[in-house]
């Protein structure tokens, strides 16, 4: 099969960067030191232009996760052409398309089952997408964003000034010009890009996928390190819309806290997240699905799957009791209507729930354990 042509803009653009960013920086930093004032900006920049994408370009505008005050999302529109990745609106169209079709090797952009290079950077080499790009029709409700049209418009010219005019000022005043386009321009640009790009390749092949096996997104600690977040896929993939991608307290999760700042500050609106009980049962769902596959190796698997399988209906079941009392405790202590009975029944439930999930970790530990393939 003939492969699409090259896109020679996008090959220059990322071997130029590349190449530079492996040679100048290192020659420079040699021969004539970085200033610290360097540095920070490098840090500072990295950062700005990273959370523009992963609050702005992803949550925000992809996922519509919650909503934002014109002057966030004209600081994310900026900080998404200092990241380089496209204007939001194409690149929300192809991530909407990335989720709709998931694994589809003819309609993901960025399909992981073609493999680490593709899906990593190769799908923006060819022109896999010509027959469509463009086509902004998923991202109708974007176009009436007028600071997404704006950036939309203006993209080229705000790429210019903000990855050459910027550092290019910061240079002038803190008096290392070259260093500071080299480090905070290019050496920012090249970082950024890759451990964006690492979502749609690592993401999808390395980690685990405790709420779903159904497509290759994993969940990973050290991708959410480099990538503010974003790196509990697997969970993100099957609860899209909720603003958060770590949902426990020690997951390290930056844009679901400058989300949560903004919120408290007047800035956003509207966080959404998935509920509760619905989270607890796509973990159940996915633990049963994974030890039916090992189970299913043995021949004495059908009355092991048997029980697995009560022991997980009975504990769907409480889930759905306890949250179902959780909800109207909480509805009646809005209306001030709580009682004894109903706080009685959240409570025994509580208790049911958790001798269940117990029982549920002993059993799903020792067929782990003791059905090793």
């Amino acid at each position: 099969m003939t492969k699409p042509p090259l896109i020679w803009t996008n090959v220059i653009l990322f071997s130029i960067t590349t190449l530079a960013a492996i040679t100048l920086l290192p020659w420079y930093g040699y021969q004539y030191g970085f200033e610290t004032a360097t540095w920070i900006s490098f840090g500072l920049l990295s950062v700005y232009s990273g959370l523009s994408i992963t609050a702005g370009y992803h949550r925000l505008w992809s996922h519509k996760a919650f909503q934002a005050h014109p002057i966030v999302r004209l600081i994310f529109a900026l900080g998404g052409a200092l990241a380089l990745q496209n204007s939001a609106l194409h690149w929300c169209s192809d991530h909407r398309i990335h989720h709709k079709h998931v694994d589809d090797n003819d309609k993901d952009p960025y399909s992981a089952k073609r493999g680490f290079w593709y899906s990593h950077i190769g799908w923006m080499l060819r022109d896999y997408q010509g027959s469509r790009y463009g086509d902004y029709r998923n991202v109708r409700d974007l176009s009436q964003d007028p600071i997404v049209a704006w950036q939309h418009k203006h993209y080229l010219l705000l790429v210019i000034i903000m990855n050459i005019g910027l550092p290019l000022l910061l240079g002038m005043i803190f008096g290392q010009i070259w260093g500071m386009l080299l480090l905070a321009g290019l050496g920012r640009l090249v970082l950024v890009h890759h451990c964006t790009f690492f979502i749609n390749s690592l993401a999808h092949i390395w980690g685990s996928q405790p709420y779903t096996q159904k497509n290759t997104a994993r969940d990973n600690g050290l991708i959410a390190l480099l990538t503010y977040g974003e790196g509990y896929h697997n969970f993100h993939h099957l609860f899209e819309y909720d603003y958060r991608n770590g949902i426990r307290w020690w997951q390290y999760d930056p844009t679901k806290w400058l989300i949560n700042l903004l919120a408290w500050g007047g800035l956003a609106s509207k966080l959404r997240t998935c509920p509760e009980e619905n989270i607890a049962q796509a973990r159940i769902t996915a633990q049963l699905e994974l030890l039916k596959q090992r189970l299913s190796q043995f021949h004495d698997n059908e009355q092991l799957i048997a029980n697995l399988q009560k022991e997980y209906e009975h504990l769907k079941y409480l889930l759905v009791q306890y949250y179902q009392a959780k909800k109207a405790l909480l509805d009646a202590k809005r209306k001030k209507l709580v009682d004894q009975q109903l706080l009685t029944t959240v409570t025994n439930l509580r208790a049911e729930l958790i001798k269940q999930q117990k029982i549920w970790k002993n059993i799903t530990a020792y067929y782990k354990s003791s059905h090793q393939s």
